[in-house]
Formats: C-alpha cells, structure tokens, sequence
C-alpha cells in the first residue's frame, strides 16, 4: 500500500460520490451511520462553505478515509470556543494506522481550538483510538426507541384557549419556526445555531414532509399570530435505522414563554400519532444522556435506551 495522502479542499462531483459510497460501506459494516445527517448535507452540499474543512485520504489511489471540520463555534456551556467534526475509514482499510493519521490531522485543522469528535455507536475500536489520542468522553447522545403500537391513533388534547395545531406551511412559516427554535434551544450547541440555509436543506430532502411537522399557533398565522411551539417528524426509509421505515422525533421544541402549557405533550401525542397513521412500527428520538429529568420523562411515556453517539474532546494544549 503506497502512504496516505490527506487533502484538504472543495469537494468534486467524484469525490462527493466516493465518499457518499464510504460512508454506506462503513453503516453496513459496523450497523450504524458513521455520518451524522448534519455531515452527509454538508457533504452533499458543501453548506459549510469555505469556513469548514473536508478532510480526504487516500492510499493506494483511492479515497480510504474521510474527515469533515465545522468552523470554530461559542460552546454555549463552557464559554469557550470549540471545532466539532467527524471521520471514517474504510472497513478494508482498518488496523493500519489510517485512523491515527486522520486523527491527528483533524487536529491540526482545529487551529488551536478545543476539537470535538463525534463516534457514532460507541464502537469499541473508536473508543479505543480516541483514548491513545489523548481525548475523553464530553458529551453522549441517547439514542432511545418505543414501538408505536400503543400509541392512540387520534389523540385530541385539551390546547389553550386560541391556540390551535397545523402544519407547517413552506414559504410561510420558516421565519417563525427559526425564532422559536433558536429561543427553545439557546443553550444546545447544534440545534440552537439553525440558520435559513439549514432550514431550507432539509426542506429539499426527499423525507422532508410538511404533513408530519406540526405547528401550534396562538391565534392565525396569516393575521399576525404567533408561534408557539412545534413538532417536526421525520421518516427515516428501510435500510437507513434498521430493515423497515422508522419514525423520528426529529425536533420538538416550545418557545419559553409557553412553557407550562402542557403543549410538549399535545405536540408529542399528535406527532406519534401522525406517524402510527403511516403504518410505521416504531418511532426514535436522542436526548443528551445527562438531562436525566428528559431520560426519565421518555422512558415513562413507553422509550427505552437504543444507542448511544459520544462526543469525544481533545483541549488545544493536548499532544
């Protein structure tokens, strides 16, 4: 094998669709995504633009590995600012070093800041390559289930008085959705920092459906009414999070001046609902492993622990 070669620039048509191809190769070796559905829209569509960087290696003439950088970011907890990312070998190319090469040079790419790895299932080997590299565990997202047969197929919670629920309505709602996303979510360091681009990415994808992401109204939204939270479903096709279609809890989120309304649960309860109405079986959804009162609150309501992603983080001052 001739020595790897790390690149680091805009991604070609060749490259996209070589590395679309790795990240398959990698899900149906190990039984879970090594990309997260941030990192394949970034790969698919370069949304991060100059500021982030693409990482690709190649052995032997071929693409082996791949790395993707976000630009520098505040942490909203720690007060600092950090570069998160994501990476993949080959499944044919592993045990040789490859994986510490990619390491190491994602690491250098971080410029001095505090570099954060995501490992998508916690496999053992990626565990094992982050703690020689001087990383320790900083955050693990829950992944956690429940099946979709008990759920009540036509729930009508009690909503506020003047409050009503609807779909989401493209070209019209994305201002509104934007704004309570980022108030409901100011302290997450992803979901918080949604921008219109982020938006209108997902809107384009072929799961994306307007039917499935529920918006609970004060008043009418054509006359100056105001959004007050939603609940935003997503269907992920056979093949992608297990041999059939599976349901997602994709964003929930209610603006804090709402809360105490009881529209988290209305929202939910119609959400799953719309889902069951699909013929799906089973429905996922992630939580931060340490907000114990959300763990504790889904598993009363029927969720139980599925998979776990780990943010591994490597301080600058690390070697």
């Amino acid at each position: 094998m001739t020595g790897p070669l790390i690149t680091s620039a805009e991604l070609g048509p060749a490259q996209v669709a070589a590395i679309l191809a790795l990240a398959e190769a990698c899900r149906d070796a190990d039984g879970v995504a090594p990309l997260s559905e941030h990192g394949l829209l970034h790969v698919r569509y370069e949304v991060d633009g100059p500021r982030g960087r693409d990482l690709v290696l190649t052995a032997d003439g071929e693409i082996a590995g791949y790395a993707y950088l976000d630009p520098p970011a505040a942490d909203p907890h720690a007060g600092t600012t950090e570069v998160s990312g994501e990476l993949m070998i080959s499944p044919d190319r592993r045990r040789r070093g490859l994986g510490r090469t990619l390491v190491a040079e994602a690491a250098a790419g971080a410029g001095g800041h505090a570099l954060r790895l995501w490992a998508h299932g916690d496999l053992p080997a990626a565990a094992a390559l982050a703690a020689r590299r001087g990383y320790a565990r900083a955050r693990v997202l829950l992944q956690m289930r429940r099946d979709l047969a008990g759920v009540d197929p036509d729930p009508r919670p009690a909503l506020p008085e003047g409050v009503h629920v609807e779909p989401f309505r493209p070209g019209r709602d994305e201002e509104a959705w934007l704004r309570v996303n980022a108030r409901a979510f100011a302290f997450h360091p992803e979901q918080g920092r949604w921008t219109p681009e982020d938006l209108r990415l997902r809107e384009q994808e072929g799961w994306f459906d307007p039917a499935g992401f529920l918006m609970a109204w004060r008043g009418d939204p054509e006359d100056g009414g105001t959004l007050l939270g939603s609940h935003w479903t997503k269907v992920h096709p056979a093949g992608d999070e297990g041999p059939e279609p599976v349901g997602e809890v994709y964003v929930l989120g209610i603006d804090p001046e709402a809360q105490g309304m009881r529209l988290g649960r209305a929202l939910t309860d119609l959400g799953l609902a719309h889902l069951r109405t699909l013929g799906l079986r089973e429905v996922l959804l992630y939580v931060e492993e340490d907000n114990a009162a959300a763990v504790a609150l889904y598993e009363r309501t029927g969720f139980r622990r599925h998979s776990v992603d780990v943010s591994w983080q490597r301080d600058p001052g690390a070697h």
